[in-house]
């Protein structure tokens, strides 16, 4: 079955009433969780899902990704009007879109914020569609060895880029580790880490790490460590572009895409990066009456190529999480949790496994691509109404979603201490800066790195050579071993030059 074929039945799924509306409420939930502040993707797929537990796979992945790409949008609503980023990725936005709304210009910035998502989230949907069964085909000819370092290496740059330092991006990967390890052995069967707790003999379900993780502790740490905010709204113009606003954006959405796509497509990538480098790009580029724009009325090159890089890397992000199983963002380790809470493991088998699963999503980001701009354009004044839930009472539903969510999956009292317990580890990990992403990731990919170790040395027949003499996991190794000492090298290189000229 070749890539038009299989995209085509994909569409014949996607296009069915019950996942159009899917998609449709996953679209609108997360541009409205986007424009929140502080209230980001991982949250609210988190939330979710204890509660799309007996809704069809397929239906509910389409939702999912609805949520995800849909937050990418919305945090520039609120980014643009309040200078309040909803996710990291806008904060770029923010720098040149705010200035623009103070100008009197909000409406052409939310204008080209939301084409540029359209143009870029398409490009990169079509990046999907075309190189994702290929990485797929190439990632069936890997055995346990390079599996193994494989994860190795999502471990580390996973820990490396997502935390502020890669010491507590490791620390947190391990609590992770140390997580998954709970419950019983895969092959002996003997019970590990359960302290005698029955409860934790099935393991800690991925499910109650994520919302306590990612609700629990974001409600709990602003309720104890955030005072109140004293916003200010900006006057809203129409939503609609010059001829030449047209005329700056459109090489800046196309430069926006080729920046942030492959920074989704690798598993170091991430959205800050290249928002920052589109940003920088656009900048230098800049000349005359446009340059002096920024910083000062606000430039549109400065919203427009920040966001298009912003939704490319979000999209291109699936490649990594649909073709190895290796989540590149707090809300990609979510999915994947989601995707295994239905039993199903991404990877080089997905695409024969569960390919009308898969292609069915891939169409979906085309409808919703679609659904965004629709929703987007002539709703920004609905979304602009969010910001006037007042804190207490919108985190006071949160708690109570994830409370009622987390008992309704099993049941149980020693669930809901577990929840809160792993909120109040939330809480302590953000107040000292330490991710909670990497715990999630270790979590998950910790069991399966397990099995493929122990699957690689029997390979090797009890020898641990067996990674240095397979060239892909050998390749691998040193990647690993770059990711680590290369920054430290680079930093002091740099350290050395600034201290040179003083001396």
């Amino acid at each position: 079955m070749d890539i038009l074929d299989a995209l085509l039945q994909g569409f014949a799924t996607a296009i069915s009433p019950a996942n159009l509306l899917w998609a449709l409420v996953g679209c609108a939930l997360g541009t409205a969780v986007g424009v929140l502040p502080g209230i980001g993707p991982a949250v609210a797929v988190a939330m979710l899902l204890p509660i799309t537990g007996q809704v069809e796979v397929t239906a509910s992945m389409i939702f999912f990704a609805g949520i995800y790409y849909g937050a990418m949008y919305g945090g520039s609503t609120t980014s643009i009007l309040l200078n309040t980023p909803g996710e990291t990725a806008t904060m770029v936005t923010a720098m040149e879109g705010n200035k623009m709304a103070k100008s009197g210009r909000a409406g052409a910035a939310l204008a080209t914020a939301a084409i540029g998502s359209f143009v870029a989230g398409t490009i990169a949907t079509v990046v999907v569609t075309l190189f994702a069964p290929y990485v797929a085909e190439f990632a069936v000819r890997l055995g346990p060895p390079e599996y193994f370092m494989l994860m190795v290496l999502a471990f580390t740059t996973v820990s490396a880029v997502l935390g502020k330092s890669t010491l507590r991006g490791l620390t947190a990967l391990f609590l992770g580790l140390a997580i998954g390890c709970i419950g019983l052995d895969q092959i002996s069967g003997q019970p590990r880490y359960t302290l005698g707790v029955a409860e934790l003999l099935d393991g800690i379900e991925i499910v109650l790490v994520a919302v306590g993780l990612f609700a629990v502790a974001e409600v709990l740490y602003a309720a104890m460590y955030e005072g109140r905010v004293s916003e200010t709204r900006n006057p809203m113009s129409k939503v609609y572009m010059t001829g030449r606003d047209w005329r700056r954006s459109i090489p800046a959405w196309l430069r926006g895409t080729a920046i942030g796509a492959p920074f989704g497509c690798i598993p170091a990538g991430g959205t800050e990066i290249p928002t920052f480098l589109s940003y920088a790009t656009e900048k230098k580029l800049a000349k005359g009456e446009n340059l002096a724009e920024f910083g000062g009325k606000g430039a549109i090159e400065g919203v427009a190529g920040p966001e298009a890089a912003n939704n490319a890397s979000v999209t291109a992000a699936l490649i990594p999480l649909l073709t190895l199983g290796i989540p590149t963002s707090n809300t990609t380790a979510i999915l994947l949790g989601a995707f295994q809470n239905y039993g199903i493991q991404p990877g080089p088998q997905l695409f024969t496994s569960s390919a009308a699963l898969v292609w069915a999503l891939i169409a979906s980001l085309y409808i919703g691509n679609v659904m965004l701009l629709v929703l987007n354009l002539p709703m920004v004044r609905l979304w602009v109404q969010l910001l006037k839930i007042p804190k207490p009472q919108l985190y006071a539903g949160i708690l109570i979603f994830a409370t009622v969510g987390a008992y309704g999956m099993r049941q149980s009292a020693f669930d809901l201490v577990l929840l809160w317990g792993i909120g109040l580890l939330g809480v302590v990990m953000r107040r000292f800066d330490f991710p909670t992403a990497p715990v999630v990731v270790g979590m998950i990919l910790g069991p399966l790195a397990e099995a493929q170790l122990r699957n690689a040395v029997s390979i090797g027949e009890g020898s641990f050579a067996v990674f240095l003499q397979r060239p892909m996991s050998l390749a691998l190794l040193l990647a690993v071993v770059a990711v680590l000492v290369l920054p430290r090298l680079l930093a002091r290189r740099s350290a050395r030059r600034a201290v040179a000229p003083g001396a």
